[in-house]
């Protein structure tokens, strides 16, 4: 005897590969499947429709190919309402519960399909009943003894990004992916292209930042994007904010000249005078008022106000007054910080793009650089499909960007 449910799909199935890909999960957990209705959009913006009935040797191995097939976009043919249960406790989720994808979410209540807001992988989905229901995502560590959390998989529409025909615009080149070939003009302006149009939609874009861009050279160029205001903030770490600024006071990043690539005497001493200077004035901002700081990526944060978020880790140097050295409270931070941005730049640094990647819908346009493909792959992996990769050198790449940016200005 075997166990059946009917699932469907819509939107651009077949040019997304989904289709392909949900019949590949069916097989490859040992189920069989049924097309029971296929709609094929005719022209490129018309969407195609199919209804299938998957079948399993038992309700176990239904439930883990339905499951999956969830987080590709398939959804049951017969919605019912969200199952929701009461936290027990602070920072306790009720078993069984909901954890989210990055894509577009929906949940059932009461009839109606409500969009689930601040999406973002790896959470709960906590629903506050009303006039006016709402659904959103909560971090486990911020779930309340109470809140209604959605369980079980009854009542959620997914929707991953599509890949239709004619994909167009300024975007259209972001079909996730690594290239591993050398510095492309051509693909950086379309990035550039993709910049410009983020601005022009009234959109933010974010840098995400590793000493390494400061280290090859590329800090002027960056400096320059932010004071032109393609860049609106910033996500870094302390190392990141100490060697833009010790390149201000001293010409050198981590004791090494970045023009003559010399290593002055004592240059290796460099960052924690740095360091000890920006906390002698009481932080980054105050450093600049009084002209300690008159250049750099920083300089011009401050000088421009353009809002930056500052995460600690355990190998961190001092660290300045301006790092966040809690760990949850700087997640909180990139959190509120990522769900404002439209655009990201993740620039040579691994942990902070999976950690900025793992706070982003996939709604989110993405570019990262790399010298390493690991780093890129790795943020795919993590499940930020929806960036696009570009395994170049930073110091090439962000002087190659400025200046396509700045040369129409």
């Amino acid at each position: 005897m075997t166990v059946s449910r009917e699932v469907e799909l819509e939107g651009h199935i077949i040019d997304s590969g989904m289709m392909q890909s949900c019949f590949g999960i069916i097989m490859d957990l040992g189920g069989s499947f049924s097309v029971q209705e296929f709609d094929i959009g005719r022209h490129k913006d018309e969407e195609s429709y199919a209804r299938m009935l998957v079948e399993a040797d038992d309700e176990d191995q239904l439930q883990s190919i339905v499951h999956e097939l969830h987080q590709h976009g398939v959804n049951p043919s017969d919605p019912k309402d969200a199952t929701l249960v009461p936290a027990p406790d602070d920072q306790v989720v009720p078993h069984g519960f909901y954890s989210t994808t990055n894509h577009p979410t929906y949940i059932r209540h009461d009839g109606e399909w409500i969009e689930v807001e601040d999406m973002e992988m790896d959470c709960a989905v906590v629903v506050e009943d009303g006039d006016s229901p709402r659904a959103y995502t909560k971090v486990l560590n911020a779930i309340e003894e109470g809140d209604l959390v959605v369980t079980d998989e009854t009542g959620i529409k997914v929707q991953p990004p599509e890949r239709p025909r004619d994909s167009g615009g300024a975007f259209g080149f972001m079909q996730g992916g690594v290239s591993s070939e050398r510095p492309s003009e051509s693909t950086i302006r379309k990035i550039a292209n993709a910049i410009e149009e983020t601005k022009k939609e009234g959109g933010k874009v974010m840098a995400v930042c590793g000493p390494a861009l400061i280290h090859s050279g590329a800090r002027e160029d960056l400096a320059r994007l932010v004071r032109e205001g393609y860049v609106d903030m910033l996500s870094a770490g302390n190392g990141f904010a100490v060697h833009d600024i010790e390149r201000d006071i001293y010409g050198t990043s981590l004791g090494m000249d970045t023009e003559s690539l010399d290593h002055p005497r004592h240059g290796h001493k460099h960052h924690i005078y740095t360091i000890s200077e920006v906390i002698r004035e009481g932080g980054i901002e105050e450093a600049v008022e009084s002209g300690t700081i008159e250049s750099g990526v920083m300089y011009e944060c401050i000088d421009n106000d353009r809002p930056f978020v500052l995460a600690g880790s355990i190998r961190d140097d001092g660290p300045l007054p301006d790092t966040i050295t809690d760990a949850v409270e700087a997640q909180n931070a990139i959190r509120e910080q990522a769900h404002e941005a439209d655009m990201v730049l993740m620039l040579s640094t691994l942990l902070h793009s999976v950690a900025v990647g793992n706070c982003l819908p996939s709604t989110t346009r993405v570019v990262c650089v790399d010298i390493n493909p690991a780093t890129v792959t790795q943020l795919l992996d993590r499940g930020s499909a929806q960036a696009v990769g570009m395994v170049t050198d930073i110091g090439t790449f962000v002087p190659i960007l400025a200046e396509q940016l700045l040369s129409e200005d």
